[in-house]
């Protein structure tokens, strides 16, 4: 797989249990090819006819992988299996009935259909926990001539894409010449409600003193900034109009 790796650095590691878990992936499912890994890496286990398909057909098969569902992770997957991840087991060639999870699919598109290869490219927006190898050998069951997974590319992660990312080969010459320019981390919390603070509430902030008025609605975390726009920390909304801080930057005695 390749892709966007969001990292944190610093104090923005304090931010990870709050960034949005839904991942988005295009990938390239192959039909007809049943493997141990569920992917082209694994012993093929069979190779099926694959019947004649439209695109129309194909839309209509994954409509049953839409919304709500109950997902089995591949042999090789990182669950773990008393005590043990899973892949460690596989590879020492033991079988396990992994148990079906509970996972989301928020949108599942069909780009292309190439009949020629037995092959089509999806693009999937997902709930944390998702694999999308299940998801092509499970839609090659439902045809009926097996399925695995050709390749996929994470385009979205933690509130980040792609297009923000620096590629691993840019990277190392980037960090020397110390022209690296990080992503601010309140960049990663759209989902969540802002609370500007003056001066004075900064300051009352900085020392882990509650900020009143706090906000409106039902959100369980705010994104509290300076009137600048810099981000300095998170905070809990309290049942009496308040918000208390929960992660403080440039906190103070």
């Amino acid at each position: 797989m390749t892709g966007v790796l969001p990292i944190a650095v610093g104090q923005a590691t304090r931010l990870l249990p709050y960034l949005p878990g839904e991942k988005t992936y295009r990938g390239v499912i192959q039909l007809g090819i049943s493997t141990t890994t569920d992917d082209l890496q694994g012993e093929e286990l069979s190779k099926q006819f694959v019947p004649d398909l439209s695109s129309a057909s194909l839309d209509q098969a994954l409509s049953r992988f839409r919304g709500a569902i109950n997902q089995q992770p591949p042999q090789v997957s990182a669950v773990h299996v008393d005590g043990e991840r899973a892949y460690a087991r596989a590879r020492r060639g033991e079988q396990m009935e992994l148990a079906a999870r509970p996972v989301t699919i928020h949108q599942l598109h069909l780009l292309e259909w190439d009949a020629a290869q037995a092959q089509l490219s999806v693009e999937v927006h997902c709930s944390a926990g998702t694999y999308i190898r299940s998801l092509a050998r499970d839609l090659g069951a439902a045809l009926g001539c097996g399925g695995c997974l050709a390749s996929l590319r994470r385009t979205q992660a933690l509130g980040f894409h792609d297009h923000q990312a620096l590629s691993l080969p840019e990277a190392p010459d980037v960090v020397g010449q110390g022209e690296i320019n990080l992503l601010q981390p309140e960049l990663a919390l759209p989902h969540l409600p802002r609370r500007l603070l003056t001066a004075s509430e900064q300051l009352d902030w900085s020392c882990g003193r509650r900020i009143t008025p706090g906000i409106s609605g039902t959100a369980n975390v705010v994104v509290v900034l300076s009137e600048s726009g810099r981000m300095l920390g998170l905070g809990v909304p309290d049942a009496d109009d308040g918000v208390k801080p929960k992660v403080v930057f440039e906190a103070r005695g």
